[in-house]
């Protein structure tokens, strides 16, 4: 959908021409859609704001995944890192992942199939991994139950206390084979009139299969939501890269035609994300208030295709719960079924060319919050029920939320400040998301204080739209607001925002061919937009073996990309900042290494500047450095070179706040969804 290009729109016209928009669009077929009128709407929460938001309580950490083994190739190390600092976990397995039903271990005789025993072994992997995770050993006995879902459907629900920690799994056991020419899971989001039936492990507590229409598993889904109340929810990708590999290739890959991830991770993520739409609007519809949690979701065998970010000691912490869970045809468990997924143990995980395990990579890369002063406040901003909320300092901390609305909303904000002092806020919407034939759309919204607006997306097809990533502002030195989103070429396209609040046309920046990069060489999400000291505008982007750098050449002149320079290659997303002289340094983990580089945009490098970790790291004038250590905690540096730790956990990305006289100070989002402020 595409807006025009004058200054902002009341809401309620954002909300009728979203609306419209996505009726007249119609969408096309592809991952979790075809063209087919949807049986019925589900709920939708209003977006208007104003909604009264439930209290913080403890935390808790549900994830949702298609397949046995999901949350350790792709979720960890964060799901461990959460679990360790004592937030129970609870992860809901959709399918019951039984393939052709051959457990073969490498080195042993190919076994004749058996679905139902490869099940049941690959949910007590699933109980082995875990329990290691929580600290016992590995063969520690599960209380094993049934669980009551809404519909009358039944799953298999699996807990493990240690102490403080816990650990619950839920076993939905949806069947991945049909005879339908699709996959089963993504024939159940697309196609009207489907059923997919479920399997009954060997050894469960379920003794009867059952079955699921499109309905009754979104239902499930968000009776599951309302059971258990997460603060933290986490989901594979809904919205994977387009990837067009050749036949062999893909097959070999696993992954779907034209896409970098396997059928059922999409699907399930649909159903997650519609499921999550589905329990806001029960619960602002019950007037219960809007359900506090925070979500994140997971790049799948996206990892395959792009440089590992995970130097060797994470690596080899994210991989021994992997090798427990593929257990040993010789390990006596307990479980005739067999102990594992065969083909997953013994180190297999470290030596498999895809290396999906190698990296982790958030669908929507960024800090949780963003943070600034406003009149000599300071007040924070992010999602919480896919909704935008604003928080204010009060003492050492931050006060009550206040419900701005807007959602659906994915986790990750862009913010700019224009030069007349008004705060911009920009948000990825999911503008429709349903199944059975319904609109499935992307855009990118503006929120300027009072009104709610659409800029669109860069994307004119539908499909196209779900591949945008997050959005990225900056305001040049000459008041104009430069926006930028990476789009589904893998490249980068941007509107202006003038002097006057009218927007131009969405552009892509320059680049010769397909994907706009000039060498078939795309970027990943993750964009890093700054100013320099003469007011001019850069963008950085990680690309596979460089980092791409665009800039203005001049005050008022477009965004254009820059010669390649001796920038080493990313191993993850490179953030840009500003130094006391106007000049410009960037900061970004090496590939496969816990070594920060730290460089000019012309590659020379910058001294001084050392942070062994992983992941993302944020960097301030005169040295600050903001970023996780190699066990995952959230460090600052300061100028001297002196680490400190905030006292609080994070989860995902912690944001780096200058907070006036008052010096650095950091904020992140807890694991009860509730913001804190550490001032250093």
């Amino acid at each position: 959908m595409h807006s025009g290009t004058g200054p902002t729109l009341p809401r309620r016209t954002l909300l009728a021409a979203a609306s419209a928009g996505t009726a007249a669009l119609g969408i096309a077929a592809a991952a979790c859609t075809v063209p087919q009128s949807p049986r019925r709407r589900a709920p939708v929460a209003d977006p208007a704001p104003g909604q009264p938001i439930a209290h913080a309580g403890r935390s808790l950490l549900l994830q949702f995944l298609a397949h046995p083994d999901d949350d350790l190739y792709f979720m960890n190390p964060d799901s461990r890192r959460l679990l360790e600092a004592g937030t129970p976990v609870v992860s809901v397995y959709v399918t019951a992942g039984e393939a052709n039903g051959i457990n073969h271990a490498p080195g042993h005789p190919r076994p004749a199939p058996d679905k139902s025993a490869y099940v049941s072994a690959r949910q007590q992997g699933l109980r082995q991994a875990y329990a290691t995770l929580l600290g016992l050993e590995k063969f520690a006995p599960w209380q094993r139950t049934v669980l009551e879902l809404r519909g009358g459907k039944r799953a298999e629900l699996n807990t493990l206390v240690n102490g403080d920690l816990r650990a619950e799994l839920v076993f939905l056991n949806v069947s991945v084979n049909s005879s339908r020419a699709r996959a089963a899971l993504t024939a159940l989001w697309s196609d009207r009139g489907m059923r997919q039936h479920t399997l009954v492990a060997d050894n469960s507590p379920v003794r009867k299969a059952s079955s699921y229409d499109y309905e009754e598993l979104v239902d499930a889904l968000a009776g599951l939501l309302d059971l258990y109340r997460p603060t933290v929810v986490q989901t594979l990708d809904p919205d994977p890269d387009i990837q067009h590999s050749p036949e062999r290739v893909r097959r070999k890959d696993s992954e779907q035609a034209g896409y970098s991830d396997h059928p059922d991770h999409t699907a399930v993520a649909c159903f997650s994300w519609a499921a999550l739409n589905r329990w806001v609007a029960e619960k602002a519809g019950r007037g219960e208030g809007l359900p506090r949690f925070t979500t994140t979701a997971f790049r799948g065998y996206y990892n395959r295709h792009w440089p590992k970010n995970l130097p060797q000691s994470v690596l080899r912490k994210k991989a021994e719960p992997l090798v427990v869970y593929g257990g040993d045809p010789d390990w006596e468990c307990g479980n005739p079924a067999g102990c594992g997924d065969y083909s997953v143990g013994k180190g297999l995980p470290l030596k498999n060319w895809k290396g999906w395990v190698r990296s982790t990579n958030y669908r929507y890369p960024g800090p949780q919050l963003v943070a600034h002063e406003e009149r000599g406040t300071l007040v924070a901003y992010g999602v919480l029920g896919l909704r935008l909320v604003r928080w204010q300092a009060a003492g050492r901390g931050w006060g009550q939320p206040k419900d701005l609305g807007g959602g659906p909303l994915a986790p990750v904000l862009g913010q700019a400040m224009t030069k007349d002092g008004k705060q911009l806020l920009f948000g990825l919407r999911f503008a429709a998301l349903e199944g059975h034939g319904g609109p499935n759309l992307r855009e990118i919204v503006q929120y300027d204080g009072l009104l709610w607006s659409s800029l669109g997306s860069p994307e004119r097809q539908p499909d196209r739209s779900r591949r945008i990533g997050v959005p990225v502002a900056v305001t040049a030195g000459d008041g104009r607001v430069h926006l930028f989103v990476r789009n589904a070429a893998k490249s980068v396209s941007t509107r202006v925002r003038g002097t006057d609040g009218w927007w131009d046309a969405w552009r892509v920046l320059e680049g010769p061919d397909g994907d706009g990069m000039g060498d078939g060489d795309g970027v990943q999400d993750g964009l890093s937009a700054v100013v320099d000291g003469q007011g001019l505008v850069h963008l950085f982007a990680a690309a596979r073996k460089s980092v791409r750098h665009w800039a203005q050449p001049s005050p008022g002149a477009r965004v254009a990309l820059r010669p390649p320079t001796a920038m080493p290659a990313p191993g993850d997303v490179p953030r840009a900042f500003p130094s006391a002289d106007g000049s410009l340094g960037v900061v970004y983990r090496a590939p496969h290494s816990p070594a920060l580089v730290a460089v000019r945009p012309d590659g020379t490098p910058l001294t001084g500047l050392a942070f062994e970790g992983y992941g993302p790291v944020a960097a301030g004038a005169g040295g600050v450095l903001l970023g996780r250590d190699e066990r995952g905690e959230v460090r600052l540096r300061d100028g001297a070179g002196r680490f400190t730790k905030p006292p609080e956990a994070c989860v995902g990305t912690p944001v780096l706040v200058r907070a006036g006289g008052k010096g650095t100070a950091v904020a992140g989002l807890g694991a009860d969804a509730t913001p804190w402020l550490w001032r250093a």
